[in-house]
């Protein structure tokens, strides 16, 4: 009895992707390191005996991968944009549903942030520890000014994923960081709110600087048990102002 299944046929690869495919293999291989500049679209043309229309389908190939960017008098320049891509389609994803996405942003958080935490109490530098000490004077001072508040709280959970010393774990979350800028502006506005949150980041900056992942860890975990209730008293307030509108 024959399949129903209809087969799609066979394209050949187009020279564009080739192309694309073996800068993009270099990139990954480390020959070619954030910052370096491509040659121009002539000389890649020359060397891939490919035409210039080609190179230039691969070029833009790439940049929609985030490993390059083409710069008007500057050429075509290798970019770290992992990190930008992955935050472009989170945030197309967390605008379905607003009210989801602000749970599943803690939900998130509450997974990876208090082991985060731990591994930076091991690990963060002393250069980690000023900038995570000049975090938290910042938001001291900024306690009434949502803008610089927000601003450096991020900084603060930034530091804390770069103090991991793993790269993979800050590519992971400047994405989510780049996410909560909204989250946050909400938190702000609930009473008491900047508070709660700057007591907290008091707790687990004293963890750091003691080098004390348990403790770390702990201060992380109730800090989010915060965040998500100011976050969850935001969204309905927010709800209930729609509906009497």
């Amino acid at each position: 009895m024959g399949s129903s299944y209809h087969y799609v046929p066979v394209q050949s690869t187009k020279v564009f992707e080739h192309i694309a495919a073996q800068i993009e293999q270099q990139i990954l291989l480390g020959h070619l390191r954030s910052g370096d500049r491509l040659p121009t679209e002539r000389e890649l043309a020359e060397q891939f005996h490919a035409s210039r229309t080609a190179v230039r389908e691969a070029m833009k190939t790439l940049a929609q991968q985030g490993l390059v960017e083409m710069r008007p008098g500057r050429g075509t320049i290798v970019i770290d944009g992992t990190s930008r891509a992955l935050s472009a389609s989170l945030g197309r994803l967390l605008r379905v549903n607003q009210f989801e996405s602000e749970r599943s942003l803690v939900e998130v958080r509450e997974i990876f942030e208090p082991e985060i935490a731990a591994l930076a109490a091991e690990r963060a530098t002393a250069e980690d520890i000023a900038q995570l000490r000049l975090a938290v004077a910042t938001m001291e001072t900024h306690l009434d000014e949502a803008d610089a508040f927000i601003t450096a709280d991020n900084h603060f959970h930034q530091i804390l994923a770069r103090a991991t010393q793993n790269a993979l774990i800050l590519t992971l979350m400047d994405p989510i960081m780049s996410q909560l800028i909204e989250q946050r502006k909400h938190i702000f506005g609930v009473e008491g709110g900047p508070h709660r949150g700057q007591q907290h980041h008091k707790h687990i900056l004293d963890a750091i600087v003691r080098h004390d992942p348990a403790a770390a860890r702990l201060a992380m975990r109730a800090h989010l048990r915060q965040v998500r209730s100011d976050a969850t008293m935001a969204m309905e307030f927010n709800v209930a102002s729609g509906e009497e509108q």
